[in-house]
């Protein structure tokens, strides 16, 4: 396939970026491919180029945390093709994938010619699951929809939160007042239906890729 493509590579290990770089190449010649090796550093690319053709998601990034990741790209870019190249190959995950709006599942343990095959479908604009895949529980889709109402900044919080940070560090991090941080804490635990920060820790959890 010969194209003018821009395809962002988001995963944070070398390696594995550096074997889609040919996958993609072998696919489409002439695509213009960008790297991000966090969730930070995807969202700096989108910002300054909403027009991306395909995104190519590793669900366990830095600032990732599992499944919300996904949700929030969703939430944030609704027409952004997101194909999810993943380690975690269960059918559970698979499935809580594509019940998220992904366009499609590329196991990283595919070989080169089984990855280039999968590339041209979906660029051709089929999606590409893996075959089997159940539709995911009622709990997990509502879970999604209240994760989605989050503001990228309190996303950014409920990370950090997840990650262990109390709320002078999270505040010192993103540069604002502990004020501004309990006010994204307030509005966070209202969108999760929650009451404190271990039960919506607990409920980030739920989706997360082990």
């Amino acid at each position: 396939m010969d194209a003018n493509y821009t395809i962002i590579i988001a995963d944070d290990h070398p390696l594995f970026r550096n074997a889609l770089f040919q996958s993609v190449h072998m696919a489409i010649s002439g695509a213009n491919l960008l790297e991000a090796d966090s969730l930070d550093s995807l969202l700096s690319l989108l910002e300054k180029d909403p027009e991306i053709d395909l995104l190519l998601l590793d669900l366990k990034m830095p600032g990732a945390n599992g499944m919300s990741g996904l949700i929030h790209l969703r939430s944030q870019y609704p027409d952004l093709p997101i194909v999810v190249v993943s380690a975690s190959e269960e059918s559970s995950v698979v499935s809580q994938v594509k019940s998220h709006g992904a366009f499609g599942f590329i196991p990283k343990s595919s070989d080169m010619r089984a990855l280039v095959s999968a590339l041209n479908q979906v660029l051709n604009g089929d999606s590409f699951f893996p075959e089997g895949v159940i539709e995911n529980d009622q709990a997990c889709s509502e879970l999604a929809e209240k994760i989605a109402t989050l503001t990228p900044q309190q996303y950014k919080v409920l990370g950090m939160l997840s990650d262990g940070l109390l709320n002078k560090q999270i505040a010192y991090d993103l540069n604002v007042s502990e004020a501004t941080i309990k006010a994204h804490m307030t509005a966070i635990f209202r969108k999760l239906g929650v009451k404190n920060r271990t039960q919506a820790v607990i409920l980030l959890q739920q989706i997360d890729v082990a």
